[in-house]
């Protein structure tokens, strides 16, 4: 199956077009702006013949540098340069053979002033969710009879299931009373992909990690028109976007597969090549060099084609859309999958373009490694490195193994001090020296490609909450992902659609409606409530979001933490073990000195003697520290 489809996917590259009439039926990208810092613009032109003409451009303030034609004859990268001076309008790009004209115009639009790229910090609370799995607004576009998948069926767990950017728009209140800042959905770029074969399954791209036209937002979530309305609204809101971009891989039905520029356009391989992915080849001093291809060569997975990102005409396409999006859009944030299967000296540079031109924006990066120094070598780090990156943040997945390998020790009955579960935490802290700033790394405990939280905790409650406790009071910028907050649960064992279930009362005709009160049980709302205090609380505090982390060892099953700063001290104890303990404050002098009495953040309560302090089982106590 990879050998057939790899061969089919070369075999349909490159043929010609023979003597086709010149036309140009695609520009990308679709538009620019005038004040752009971004002001050299590749615009690919596509269509039959197209690169066989001779372009002019004749429009005040703007210059056409150079045509630059590929093997394929249906394509042409012109280079423009916009002055300052340049107005909007529409730039008539002539393209000229023999008796032949062909005209098309290309976009040049005034700069917005709407919000845009403010960026996510430690003051944020990310929201994680699948739209097409979240909530349908509008039925209506759950299906097209003329997409390579036309179908929708929620009766099946790998088929599409309607959810859509409106319905999403429709609970932003939700997300608010939740106390959440930033929602992050996974793609929402079209991706009109036909069914994959996989395990024996037929599986859809509800996902959204196959991009076949990087320009438009899929239809069946409401197209740009309907994610740029989502965005303004929750710009309205008070809440913030993440983007979710891809650049490592595309999908292989998108349009300029079907018609490949160059073969230099993707990773090219003798035969199917798939990736190992390994991570240790990257960062390892003594690596063969073909493991190191391997892992960033190596196609994630057949039906996604491996962009070539050393082809500059490549690269250059991807930094402008990246661009392109924040700026027509609006979004605030850019989460990068796959990070690590980049070429990083690309990623270097698409990230210097997004910055220089949103100094706000934060950029984080999924590398999903196991150890401290394979994550470090993906953001701005402190480690010796051949390679240094510019990425600002990152997914911080060996903090959310540590705490999850730690909750599964929480209460083991006797079991006390050192390898009682927080001591994993601490460790995984204890190396943060070697981040140039480990607080814009985002945390997170849970995902769409990881088992449910609570299903990890073995739906413990109490571990439900400790970890939970942990992720919105420790260092970094958290995430959730949707319906933890109401314990939704389940393994991928046996698929990852088992996780990435529907939020119950986003459809028509549900049965439940967990988006209000009345709808969840008794337990759902205790978890509601609890995610809401803590992360209400957080947003309202800004010792949780700007100060400084002291941690203390672990010693008999304790461990305890303070944030603190100018507006104030949050201390944090957990007792890990299975029985309640008290906990003696004289050994934190040192950040309790001159504090006389403390909230319970979680229950009001005021506690008046701090010199000894009682911890429940499996218990994380959260006190706003006071004099």
């Amino acid at each position: 199956m990879k050998k057939t489809l790899y061969t089919l996917l070369l075999a349909a590259s490159l043929l010609p077009l023979g003597a086709a009439a010149q036309s140009i039926t695609r520009l990308n990208p679709t538009n620019w702006w005038v004040g752009m810092k971004h002001n050299t613009v590749q615009v690919l032109v596509y269509g039959p013949q197209a690169g066989t003409l001779t372009y002019t451009v004749n429009y005040p303030g703007v210059k056409l540098v150079k045509t630059n034609t590929v093997e394929n004859p249906n394509y042409a990268f012109l280079d423009l340069i916009i002055a300052p001076t340049a107005k909007p309008g529409q730039v008539a790009l002539v393209g000229k053979k023999g008796a032949k004209t062909v005209t098309q115009n290309w976009e040049l639009k005034a700069r917005d002033n709407a919000v845009k790229a403010q960026g996510v910090t430690q003051a944020d609370f990310i929201y994680l969710a699948m739209p097409d799995r979240f909530a349908n607004g509008d039925p209506s576009n759950d299906k097209f009879a003329d997409m390579a998948d036309p179908s929708s069926d929620r009766a099946q767990p790998f088929l599409r299931h309607g959810g859509d950017l409106q319905g999403a728009a429709q609970h932003l209140d939700y997300l608010k009373e939740l106390g959440v800042t930033a929602v992050w959905f996974t793609p929402v770029i079209e991706n009109n992909q036909g069914l994959t074969d996989e395990g024996g399954a037929k599986r859809s791209a509800y996902h959204g990690y196959g991009f076949t036209d990087h320009y438009t937002v899929d239809k069946r979530l409401g197209g740009n028109a309907a994610y740029k309305a989502f965005v303004q609204k929750a710009h309205g809101m008070g809440l913030k976007v993440v983007q979710d971009a891809v650049y490592n891989h595309i999908g292989n039905n998108h349009w300029f597969i079907q018609d490949l520029p160059m073969k230099s356009w993707l990773h090219q391989w003798p035969t199917y090549t798939n990736t190992s992915y390994r991570q240790q080849p990257i960062t390892d001093p003594h690596a063969a060099q073909i493991d190191r291809k391997v892992t960033l060569d190596g196609w994630f997975v057949p039906f996604l084609p491996d962009l070539n990102q050393q082809n500059p005409y490549v690269a250059n396409f991807l930094i402008q859309h990246a661009l392109w999006t924040v700026e027509n859009f609006g979004v605030d944030a850019w989460r990068i999958d796959t990070y690590m299967y980049n070429d990083q000296p690309f990623m270097n540079r698409c990230n210097a373009a997004l910055l220089q031109e949103y100094p706000k924006i934060h950029i984080f990066g999924e590398s999903s490694v196991t150890s401290i120094v394979d994550q470090a070598y993906y953001v701005r780090n402190k480690i010796d490195f051949p390679f240094k990156s510019n990425q600002p943040g990152g997914l911080d997945f060996v903090l959310e193994n540590a705490m999850l390998a730690g909750l599964k020790e929480v209460g083991t009955p006797g079991a006390t001090g050192w390898d009682n579960g927080a001591q994993r935490v601490y460790q995984a802290l204890a190396q943060d020296a070697v981040y140039q700033d480990p607080t814009k790394l985002v945390t997170f405990i849970d995902n769409h490609d990881h088992n449910r939280y609570l299903s990890e905790v073995g739906e413990d409650v109490a571990k439900y909450k400790m970890g939970l406790t942990w992720l919105l009071t420790t260092r970094g910028i958290p995430s959730m992902y949707y319906g933890t907050e109401i314990l939704m649960k389940n393994f991928k064992d046996p698929s990852d659609a088992e996780v990435r279930r529907d939020f119950p009362g986003g459809f028509p005709g549900d049965q439940q409606n967990k988006f209000t009160a009345a709808g969840r049980t008794e337990a759902e709302n205790d978890a509601f409530r609890f995610v809401s205090t803590l992360a209400n609380y957080r947003r309202t505090h800004p010792v949780l979001s700007s100060g400084q982390l002291m941690q203390y060892l672990p010693e008999n099953g304790q461990y305890v933490y303070f944030r603190y700063s100018d507006a104030g001290t949050v201390m944090v104890a957990s007792n890990t073990t299975d029985k309640a303990t008290s906990l003696s404050t004289a050994r934190f002098s040192e950040r309790m000195a001159g504090f006389t009495k403390a909230r319970n953040v979680l229950t009001g309560e005021t506690i008046s003697d701090l010199k000894t302090l009682q911890l429940p089982a499996k218990t994380a106590l959260v006190l706003e520290l006071m004099k």
